[in-house]
Formats: C-alpha cells, sequence, structure tokens
C-alpha cells in the first residue's frame, strides 16, 4: 500500500527511543509511508519521548508549542506522541495537549498504521497496551538517520529491578529477551552492509537471558556469538548493572578484540544507605569488587557511571561517601543528575523528597567539578599513546579533521588521512581536553 504521505519522528531520550524511532520507521514504511528529513515537509510528525526526569517531559511539552503553531499552518497534519511519556501519561496527553491526534505506547508501534487510519477518520487514536512477549525481533529497523557506520540493536525491552527513583518498569512492561537468531541475524545484516560498530541495548543487559530448547544462551555467550562474525565488528553494550556483573562476562570481552574496552555501570550513589533506599540490590563494597575485577581482567578497560544528587533522605555523610567513591574509582566519564520525583514509582508513593532544590543542586555541581577533574586526569594519562580508532566522520569543528572513537569509548580527532569513514586507523595522542583526544596517525 502507497499513500504518498511523509513522517517525520523527532526522538528524545536515551538510546533505546533511537533504536524504537528506527523499528517505528521501518513499521511505517512497510505501511507505504515515507520519512522525510525535513519536519516542515511532513503530513505526519510522530514525537518519541523519555519519561526518566521530569526536565525530558517538559522539553517534550514546550516543543508541542511549537507543533500547534505548524499545525495552524498546516491543519491536516498529525501529530502524534510515543514512547515513555505517552505511555505514563495516556489519555491525559489528549486532554492536556489538544495538538495530539494519536497517543502509542513503547509495545504498540504494530498498530501505528491502524492508528493513523482512525485519526484520518477524523478520530483521536490511543494505544498503551504494555505487552510481556513483543520485542519487535522480527522488525528490521530502518537506519533513516545514521552514519553508516554504528548502529544501535535492541536486544531485550523493559525492565524487573523496579529501582526506587525509577519509571522504566511502569512504562516500558515487564524484562524480556530477544530471540538471539535474530539479533545474529541482524547483526550480520549490518556488517554485510557497511556497518563497523553495534551496541546492543537493554536496560539491563547482563540479565539477557534466551532458551531455545536445552539451550540457554546468557548475555556473555551472546557477546561471544557476534564477536565471532567477524573480527572488523565492533561491539559495545549498555546497560550494565552492577549486582548482575558477571567475571564470565568480562572474561568473554577479554577473550575478543572487537569486543569494546568500555563499560557503563551506573552507581547512582555511594552510600550503602541510599543504595538501599534506592533498591539497588548491591552494596558500595560489592559495587568496589567489581570494580577490581573489570581492573584485573580488562585493565585497559574504561569504566563510566550515573550518578543521583540528592535522593531521598541523603545526608551530608551519604553524598561525601558518592564523592570518595568517585575518586576511589576514578571513573572516566559520568551522567549526572538531579533526583527529580516520578510519579507512581516507589519513590514517590513511600518517600519524601526531603532534599532541598539548593542542596541538591550544589551537590550536583560538586560531583560535575569532581568529574571533570577526573575525565582530565583519565585523557592526561592516554598522551602519548596509540589507539586504533574507528574512523565516523568529520570533525564538527574543521572538515579538515576526522573523528572517531577509541575502544574505550573516547573521542579522538586528527587531522585527514587518505583512509575513508568505517575504516580502523591508528592514532597517537599528543594532546587533549576533557573530552577530546587529539593526535595524528601513524
Amino acid at each position: 500500500m502507497e499513500n504518498n504521505k511523509k513522517f517525520f519522528i523527532e526522538t528524545y531520550g536515551c538510546q533505546m527511543n533511537f533504536s524504537d524511532s528506527e523499528i517505528v520507521a521501518s513499521i511505517l514504511e512497510e505501511a507505504g509511508y515515507y520519512s522525510t528529513k525535513e519536519i516542515r515537509e511532513a503530513d505526519m510528525i510522530l514525537i518519541n519521548t523519555c519519561s526518566i526526569r521530569d526536565h525530558a517531559e517538559q522539553r517534550v511539552r514546550k516543543r508541542l508549542e511549537y507543533m500547534q503553531s505548524l499545525k495552524k499552518k498546516k491543519p491536516g497534519i498529525v501529530i502524534g506522541m510515543l514512547g515513555c511519556m505517552a505511555e505514563r501519561l495516556k489519555t491525559q496527553l489528549l486532554e492536556e495537549e489538544k495538538v495530539l491526534d494519536l497517543i502509542a505506547g513503547p509495545d504498540s508501534y504494530r498498530d501505528l498504521p491502524q492508528l493513523l487510519a482512525e485519526v484520518e477518520s477524523g478520530s483521536k487514536a490511543v494505544n498503551t497496551s504494555l505487552s510481556v512477549e513483543e520485542t519487535y525481533a522480527d522488525v528490521s529497523p530502518l537506519r533513516y538517520d545514521s552514519n553508516g557506520i554504528s548502529a544501535f540493536i535492541s536486544i531485550m525491552r523493559g525492565c524487573g529491578n523496579y529501582c526506587a527513583y525509577c519509571v522504566v518498569p511502569y512504562v516500558r512492561g515487564q524484562e524480556r529477551s530477544r530471540n538471539a537468531n535474530s539479533i545474529l541475524t541482524e547483526a550480520e545484516s549490518l556488517f554485510n552492509k557497511g556497518f563497523r560498530e553495534i551496541t546492543l541495548l537493554g536496560q539491563n543487559v547482563n540479565s539477557y537471558s534466551w532458551n531455545e530448547g536445552a539451550n540457554k544462551v546468557d548475555f556473555a555467550k551472546l557477546l561471544g556469538k557476534i564477536a565471532q562474525l567477524n573480527p572488523l565488528f565492533r561491539i559495545r553494550f549498555a546497560t550494565s548493572h552492577p549486582k548482575d556483573l558477571s567475571d564470565e562476562l568480562l572474561q568473554t570481552i577479554a577473550i575478543y578484540p572487537n569486543i569494546c574496552r568500555s563499560i557503563h555501570l551506573p552507581v547512582q550513589s555511594g552510600s550503602n544507605h541510599i543504595l538501599r533506599h534506592m533498591n539497588r540490590g548491591y552494596t558500595r563494597e560489592h559495587y568496589l569488587e567489581r570494580i577490581t575485577s573489570i581492573r584485573r581482567i580488562l585493565p585497559d578497560c574504561a569504566i563510566s557511571t550515573d550518578i543521583i544528587a540528592g535522593f531521598c533522605s541523603e545526608s551530608e555523610e551519604d553524598y561525601r561517601d558518592t564523592l570518595m567513591l568517585m575518586e576511589e574509582v576514578g571513573f572516566d566519564y559520568a551522567f549526572m543528575f538531579r533526583y527529580s520525583e516520578r510519579p507512581d514509582t516507589l519513590a514517590a508513593n513511600r518517600y519524601k523528597d526531603d532534599v532541598l532544590t539548593g542542596v541538591k543542586d550544589s551537590r550536583l555541581s560538586e560531583i560535575i567539578n569532581l568529574q571533570q577533574k577526573l575525565s582530565f586526569q583519565s585523557n592526561k594519562r592516554d598522551v602519548g599513546k596509540t589507539f586504533e580508532v574507528l574512523i565516523e566522520g568529520f570533525s564538527k569543528r574543521s572538515d579538515d579533521f576526522y573523528f572517531g572513537r577509541t575502544s574505550q569509548n573516547k573521542v579522538v580527532v586528527f587531522p585527514l588521512t587518505k583512509n575513508n569513514p568505517g575504516d580502523y586507523i591508528q592514532v597517537k595522542i599528543d594532546r587533549f581536553t576533557s573530552a577530546t583526544l587529539i593526535g595524528e596517525a601513524i
């Protein structure tokens, strides 16, 4: 079926959302729609949303004001909201945001053609049903906004951890793993199309588990199978949960050079009191023991993390425990946030958000300053070293320079060579900033 209508997808939030947008694009093109990169050309605009933090939702609300102005100029345009915010607020959004014609949750994307047909017949359309089975394993994502070098593969959906601050289990449903064979097929297809790096995505990739008869494929086995497809195919993954990070997984990474030496291991807090309050399932001591294992088995591995400042009941001592843990580990980089209460979570229902906003801001500022110092020190240690870099494209600042990333996920900028994006090249680092390594190809 062809209808010549064009869609534009605007994506907010994490890598999972970008992967979902590619699934949505594939489903729509299969139904006869066409993607466009020009929002003003679109007959429908779909906003793929995030609910992890209130700030993310407020950005979307602000964006809908712009959509309202577009609709005045082009009354027939369809505006839809997808993803976690759509799932969390459901029909409430249609009352609050009159510009919206369509609401679809993360497990409802197969129904988008039918929902759009409802809108075209003059009705508002909503489907926010969560599934215990949907993984979109048979959907080949449309890499409509890709650099042709790197791609995402979702290996699981949902989450079963129920961290006190997190809305994900309520908006993405229970954890379920995708068929291992479908993942391998997608990965091999991407390599054959010229992609040279994939990132395996899941809320907690360490708990990936697929049973096929008597054969069980856990995450370590899945990584090994993908790594064996081709040594020129780089593999990254996110996110790892500290309570499930096994030595077996670390040893698998050590065996295969094309599994990147970079682990994102969110700690959230360095205080045992706060970790219990967050329902994280590990202690400070266990987290540091996992760091010790990473350093022992993968001595060249970069470690990044997530940190929340000002969670419910966080005392000055709790906060100082986080700073001390940061210094002890020496994270290469981090994602740092001020705690914002999310409706319907365990924390919202049971705890008082009792850390003053000014205190949260002050603590976050100090955490950011410390991490900048740690990142600076990390990059300084790389000066004089030579890294294999996968060229991803031209530097944002100059077409006379390429940029790429090391196995440790650090951005490297270097003068143009005769090589092309998608090639691997050895680069010797001679200077740096807190965010970038700068060097020369050798």
